[in-house]
């Protein structure tokens, strides 16, 4: 008879930061959108705002699972600093943003989306390498 024995939770930890990294930079990628909006549009304040809130939120979902990854999944510990210094710097955006300094604003966006989309890379080539399934039979006794 075949059993089954459980692998660890790296996978679906693996999962999970991926899908909080994907969610950060689709939340900048139409920050970058509306930015856009926001010069030719009177609504464009509106979506970025609420963009800008959204985008905060996704990188605390960051955080958040960048620690589950290591706590549950035993993962490295390094991707709590990324998350971490990626909050740091969605921070000092929205400071810069309500101050309405767009001259460093506006670079500052476009850094993040670049870590954003790095960070995404390189948890995807993580996972693709250490992706094994959750539970594997196991040969007969």
């Amino acid at each position: 008879m075949a059993t089954t024995t459980q692998g660890t939770a790296k996978p679906r930890s693996l999962t999970f930061l991926q899908v909080a990294i994907a969610l950060q930079t689709l939340a900048l990628f139409f920050q970058a959108v509306t930015a856009g909006v926001l010069l030719s549009s009177s609504h464009g304040e509106l979506l970025h705002g609420v963009g800008a809130r959204v985008m905060y939120g996704a990188s605390m979902l960051y955080v958040l699972a960048a620690i589950l990854a290591w706590r549950l999944g035993g993962g490295s510990p390094r991707p709590i600093l990324y998350s971490s210094g990626f909050l740091v710097l969605a921070s000092v955006q929205v400071v810069l943003g309500i101050a309405r300094v767009p001259s460093v604003h506006v670079p500052l966006g476009i850094l993040m989306f670049g870590l954003s989309v790095l960070a995404l890379a390189q948890v995807s080539v993580l996972a693709a390498r250490s992706g094994r399934p959750l539970s594997t039979p196991s040969p007969e006794a």
